[in-house]
């Protein structure tokens, strides 16, 4: 464990912004531990492994692997050198098999110019027996959860004879269950002598899984730590700058009249699949209802259902007593209805237009902002000053373009034009995904102050820390269906939890859900 095997030396990041995102960092990880690499979105920890990994080309410092200075200009070169990367995002070919994608780009061969799909099957079957990865490698990715996918891509890196593993929050989407698995075979991994570098948010899973953390904060090294030495507390004030506030006390839920009512609700896909399966429940003023579950088990396809995105459904959703499926989007807004969707990018904003502009997008119309003839930009701009500040949203001024901004602040404008409509109903899917704790504290506390004031309040969330911190109710998604409903969240457990989630526990009475 003393064995230092690689050395970033004072790396210097500059981006042709002007943005530094790496100021003379200096990073090393020992042989056969697993190393946390930790800090808020924009404190240039993704950047750093994206130097190291080839994928972005630093001004200035170092990198030495094995005690000998290395230029590593692509992704080849650091598979080459035995660094493999499994990206939060998984880069993974949905209609190929396992086996296929393990092999993908470094095939067997027959005869010198086909693919030998029994020899792929057989290596790949051969190096899951080897780590325990309990796959079937003839199976398409399509079908697999996201657990699975995640063990393939750990596969993938490992066939390519990676001695070095960058996991990229690798257990966002993870039941517990999912999680417990992925940390024994970490730690074998480990005691095979693998190194790996942990990215996470999970400050918990960090102090029970890794070695050593290296904690970073606006581009620069705030020090490296041993982790049973350094308390979860001690990593946020690092992290961020001041303490935060990993917990919540707020007021006892005092929910009032039925806002939003779902019945027999149905979904089926292009591909003819069932996604949600005759659900059925309410949402009241005052209360904020938690939905747990795998991603893709009928969550997304529910939101956007609620939303008008998709209007091909059975079943009736009636908001303030209308029916939603004879609205449109702009209509079930005009309810006082406001949505944070999962994907912040492709839903949530216009990445190529300033952040003024992101945060009037649905308010366009609005009198206060647009005349008969003009917007009235002044006004905006005047706003848009007092939304940044109250929002806390880091940038140059309301005309920076927003995708210059880093993921937690691009979500803040989201968040911040989303909430400063004043809405009675929230519908947010995943509001503090992929972001810092402390603008997921920030935005949390939002959440909690238009439940106070009476907000209804629909929370999708893979963060079971934030299920449990915000829900008044908490109900689990399977296979498009709710499973379970639990009207007093504190009692739960996160392996209970768990058992709902993956299907192995179902309630066939779900009280509490209705309310007529």
């Amino acid at each position: 464990m003393n064995d230092i095997i690689l050395e970033m030396k004072n790396i210097l990041k500059i981006y042709p912004n002007g943005i530094v995102a790496n100021n003379n960092i200096s990073f090393s990880i020992k042989k056969g531990e697993i190393h946390a690499l930790l800090g808020e979105n924009g404190a240039g920890k993704t950047t750093l492994m994206r130097i190291l990994f080839g994928i972005e080309k630093h001004e200035e410092g170092e990198i030495f692997l094995y005690g000998k200075k290395v230029e590593i200009k692509s992704p080849q070169e650091a598979i080459d050198l035995g660094i493999g990367m499994v990206h939060q995002h998984f880069m993974l070919v949905p209609s190929l098999t396992v086996a296929e994608n393990i092999i993908l780009g470094v095939e067997p061969k027959k005869f010198g110019l086909f693919t030998n799909i029994d020899e792929a099957i057989k290596v790949s079957s051969d190096i899951a027996k080897k780590y325990n990865f309990d796959l079937d490698v003839k199976e398409k990715i399509e079908n697999l959860s996201v657990g699975m996918k995640q063990k393939v891509e750990i596969l993938k890196a490992l066939y390519r004879n990676a001695k070095i593993l960058i996991l990229d929050e690798p257990t966002a989407v993870l039941t517990p269950q999912e999680t417990g698995e992925l940390f024994i075979q970490l730690k074998k991994l480990k005691d095979d002598g693998h190194t790996i570098i942990f990215i996470s948010h999970k400050l918990d899973e960090i102090k029970s899984i890794c070695d050593r953390l290296t904690i970073m904060r606006g581009g620069q090294s705030k020090g490296t730590y041993n982790t049973e030495n350094f308390s979860t507390a001690e990593m946020s004030r690092l992290m961020v700058g001041r303490d935060v506030i990993l917990k919540f006390d707020k007021k006892k839920a005092n929910p009032k009249e039925t806002i939003l009512n779902v019945r027999n609700l149905k979904y089926i896909n292009s591909a003819g699949n069932t996604k949600v399966d005759d659900i059925s429940f309410d949402l009241r003023e005052g209360e904020i209802l938690g939905i747990a579950g795998v991603e893709g088990n009928g969550q997304g396809e529910l939101i956007e259902i609620l939303t008008g995105l998709t209007t091909k459904f059975s079943g009736n959703v009636n908001i303030y007593g209308k029916n939603v499926k004879k609205l449109s989007i702009k209509d079930i807004r005009n309810l006082e209805v406001a949505h944070i969707p999962e994907d912040r990018m492709t839903y949530g904003c216009a990445e190529n237009m300033d952040i003024l502009h992101n945060l009037f997008t649905n308010q366009y119309d609005n009198e206060k902002y647009s005349s008969k003839m003009m917007l009235k930009t002044k006004k905006m701009a005047s706003d848009a000053e007092k939304i940044v500040k109250e929002f806390l949203i880091k940038c140059s001024s309301p005309k920076q373009s927003v995708k210059m901004l880093s993921g937690g602040n691009i979500q803040k404008v989201v968040v911040a034009r989303e909430f400063s409509t004043s809405p009675k109903v929230i519908i947010a899917n995943q509001p503090t995904r992929g972001i810092d704790v402390g603008a997921a504290e920030f935005i949390r506390k939002k959440i909690i102050e238009f439940r106070e004031h009476g907000s209804a309040i629909i929370l999708v969330s893979a963060d079971l820390n934030e299920i449990f911190e915000l829900s008044d109710r908490l109900a689990v998604m399977y296979k498009g269906q709710i499973t379970g409903v639990f009207t007093d969240v504190k009692k739960l457990t996160e392996e209970e939890l768990g058992k709902y989630m993956l299907g192995l526990k179902k309630d066939s009475k779900l009280e509490g859900i209705l309310y007529e």
